[in-house]
């Protein structure tokens, strides 16, 4: 074909699309004149919608529009209808009348590669593969029993961030080190060992270094790729440039990612006799092979190891964070470790129910900075109505929960870091906590985490002491881009041992 007729040939394509975009985005706002659409900011433009309005921070965004239109407001992002609730009326109408309904998840372009085409627990539709993955993960993986029988793992991996500390501190000055690294090292750890029974990842044994190194850094690669939706996800006729080699990036680390799980499972396979997450999926494949596949057990893994490990590094690192900038509030809970524990032996996961004050610590970082501020998306499996407004099949719904944890009209001071509304019962059932979602779909990990978090930062409390780099300069707590809750800059804090210390480790 000539070459003249094949650019005009595309040109028409092109102008054919855009007019049909056109023409559908006509057609939907006539749509919305007939239904009871939450309110929306103007001007909604052709394709694009409201897409324009989405910064880097999402949450905030749409936290000043909320400012405007109201707790429960919508916005056309793209071919996408999206509904906003920030109000802890809304959401409890969500996931309480509205709970089955609302179970179902949007499907994104990532979900096909990291989600085993939408399969896996975090992205399935609410149906019985899902529930089956649920009770599964609920009752198999997560329960108290199998959690307590993996405390050993999360015993080493805190002692291992202690000795690591003590060796680069002193009992007589300060010095500076890098928190991040250490903890997401240790949040990774504790995930992995559950999974495959081995050390993974800075302690050399077991498990080949080079391929928990490789493990490592397709994780970081692949939760900076899962998190974020493409453009493509909501103007779909974009998936056909593929601009960026977006998908071709995903396809290259779902490659990589499905080899090194399989690797994991064929080597755990072969040893047999573990008491590792995969030799119980193992051991369920045995019985129903059908079922039980390898890509469902890799689905598995996956989703374990992405929402496990990064939530659990940012909260910890944020719960420092704010513990440096607010003294008072640092040695309050150092003294209650000190009493309830005292310096003989190092606190442990029994002692957190006598530790309310660190609770409260950690329940007022996770209301200041969520790890995932704004929940997973929900989507009705059918047409129903919020606070009074329909919501239609297919619309996403956004539950902005740094919004909710930080509204005035619902936390006194809410910019302020004040353990102390969590102590005694103080908080009433108005004030939603929700770091971890609600419903159906509530994240199965939460008691992980809470143990995870409650036993490291006592630990560190109990054995070091901790001041900021400038006692003049407060820790930045600005947050990075991205629709996790991870600080902006990597934690740099002095430290320094208790006198006590050497006795223990």
């Amino acid at each position: 074909m000539d070459p003249m007729a094949i650019t005009t040939l595309l040109y028409a394509s092109i102008i054919s699309i855009l007019f049909g975009a056109i023409i559908l985005n006509f057609l939907s706002s006539h749509k919305r004149l007939k239904r009871n659409l939450p309110p929306s900011p103007s001007p909604t433009f052709p394709i694009i919608g409201h897409l324009h309005l989405i910064s880097g921070l999402p949450h905030r965004t749409l936290h000043e529009l909320s400012q405007k239109l109201g707790p429960v407001f919508s916005l056309q992002l793209g071919n996408r209808l999206a509904v906003v609730v920030s109000s802890p009326s809304a959401v409890d109408e969500c996931f309480t009348k509205n709970d089955i309904i609302l179970a179902n998840r949007p499907c994104f372009i990532s979900g096909e590669y990291f989600s085993y085409n939408h399969t896996t627990m975090g992205d399935a539709p609410y149906g019985d593969h899902w529930r089956n993955l649920r009770r599964l993960m609920a009752v198999e993986i997560m329960s108290t029993t199998r959690l307590n029988r993996f405390l050993p793992f999360r015993q080493d991996e805190v002692k291992h961030l202690l000795r690591g500390l003590y060796q680069v501190s002193s009992s007589s000055t300060f010095t500076v080190v890098d928190m991040r690294s250490r903890l997401s090292e240790l949040s990774f750890n504790v995930i992995t060992r559950m999974i495959v029974g081995k050390i993974s990842f800075g302690q050399g044994e077991h498990l080949d270094y080079e391929k928990a190194k490789e493990l490592t850094n397709l994780i970081r690669e692949i939760l900076v790729q899962a998190f974020v939706p493409s453009y493509a996800d909501f103007i779909p006729f974009l998936r056909l440039f593929d601009n960026g080699n977006y998908e071709k990036r995903l396809s290259s680390l779902q490659k990589k990612m499905d080899g090194v799980l399989q690797l994991l499972i064929d080597q755990i396979r072969l040893s047999k006799g573990g008491n590792s997450m995969i030799d119980h999926l193992l051991s369920l494949q045995e019985k129903q092979q059908d079922y039980y596949t390898d890509d469902l057990i890799k689905g598995l893994i996956l989703v374990t190891i992405l929402a496990g490990s990064n939530t659990t590094w940012m909260s910890l690192e944020w719960a420092l964070s704010l513990l440096v900038n607010n003294p008072d509030v640092l040695k309050k809970a150092t003294a209650e470790i000190d009493a309830q524990v005292g310096q003989d032996r190092l606190v442990d996961e029994p002692d957190l129910a006598k530790l309310p004050y660190l609770n409260a610590v950690i329940s007022e970082t996770l209301r200041m900075f969520p790890p995932a501020p704004l929940l997973i998306p929900h989507m009705p499996s059918e047409d129903c109505k919020i606070a009074g407004y329909d919501l239609p099949l297919g619309t996403m719904l956004l539950v902005n929960a740094w919004a909710m944890h930080r509204d005035p009209d619902i936390w006194e001071e809410p910019e302020k870091f004040d353990p102390e509304r969590f102590e005694g019962g103080k908080v009433e059932k108005g004030h939603k906590l929700v770091p971890f979602g609600m419903g159906r779909r509530v994240c199965p990990g939460a008691g992980l985490a809470r143990r995870v978090i409650g036993l490291t930062l006592a630990s560190l409390i109990q054995c070091f002491q901790w001041e900021r780099l400038s006692e003049n300069e407060l820790v930045d707590l600005s947050e990075g881009n991205g629709v996790t809750m991870a600080k902006a800059q990597p934690l740099e804090v002095m430290s320094k041992n208790r006198d006590f210390l050497h006795k223990l480790l």
